[in-house]
């Protein structure tokens, strides 16, 4: 039970709060607490001021299967991956980055997805896993990482994914969707800026204030200090604040990646 504890509370902030919403939403669609159909995005019951189908759809798993656990294991371990050092987007690098990620990945699958509402179901939390695997791939591409025992690079994660499961018969529209949905966040981030010379997302400051800039500090003992600078709070950098922002403008740091680098 320590040992659970311990490494719940040893990831990241934003990815302990996904599975923790995964795992709860999951079980009570899956023992009969909750009406599935309650979980699934429709833009109807929107109209009906259903609000929580807008993040819903990202957290159930769908019902017990193998595929359900191996997507739990995904979202944990690229989720993981990818908030321990994302794209700087504005904030250092850090969570308000990686919130920033989700939100904008997010909401362009709920705009795209009546153009593929043939295709796909009305709940996206294998797209949204899939994305931030991409995502991470593209950041890190020559990353060690193994499908199902075979070792190849990260680069090629994505791929192997998609046409494992076209081997195995299972659906992949939900993985081609969030692999565009990633790409274009690729694009926006890493691309455009050295390419066109043009920084198109900038992380909301509001989000900056919230968690701060930085990579992510894993919370320390309780009380614990180093001279006169307590341990950061989760998800938060010491101190939780943009330096940059007096000066009128972002602190874009080091998190950045140019074309082609890791």
């Amino acid at each position: 039970m320590h040992e659970s504890q311990a490494w719940f509370r040893s990831l990241p902030v934003v990815t302990r709060a996904w599975l923790t919403l995964a795992m709860g939403i999951t079980c009570a669609g899956n023992f009969g607490m909750i009406s599935v159909y309650k979980f699934l995005f429709n833009w109807n019951s929107l109209k009906e001021f259903e609000v929580w189908r807008l993040l819903t759809p990202f957290c159930y798993l769908g019902p017990w299967h193998i595929s359900t656990l191996t997507c739990l294991f995904m979202l944990v371990q690229y989720s993981k991956l990818y908030e321990s050092s994302p794209y700087n987007t504005g904030g250092g690098g850090g969570t308000a980055d990686y919130v920033f990620c989700l939100a904008f990945g997010a909401i362009a699958m709920l705009l795209s997805y009546p153009l593929l509402s043939g295709f796909i179901a009305p709940m996206f939390t294998r797209n949204l896993t899939f994305y931030v695997l991409y995502v991470w791939a593209k950041q890190s591409p020559t990353a060690p990482a193994n499908v199902w025992g075979v070792p190849l690079q990260a680069q090629y994660l994505p791929f192997a994914f998609i046409l494992l499961n076209l081997v195995m018969g299972y659906s992949y529209f939900d993985l081609v969707h969030g692999l565009v949905v990633g790409h274009i966040y690729y694009f926006l981030v890493d691309v455009a800026p050295a390419i066109y010379g043009k920084d198109l997302l900038h992380t909301p400051q509001f989000l900056i204030d919230h968690f701060g800039v930085g990579a992510y500090v894993s919370p320390g003992p309780p009380g614990n200090a180093q001279g006169n600078n307590v341990w950061a709070q989760p998800g938060r950098v010491n101190p939780p604040r943009n330096p940059a922002a007096q000066a009128g403008g972002y602190n874009w740091g080091g998190g950045g990646h140019t074309l082609g680098r890791q």
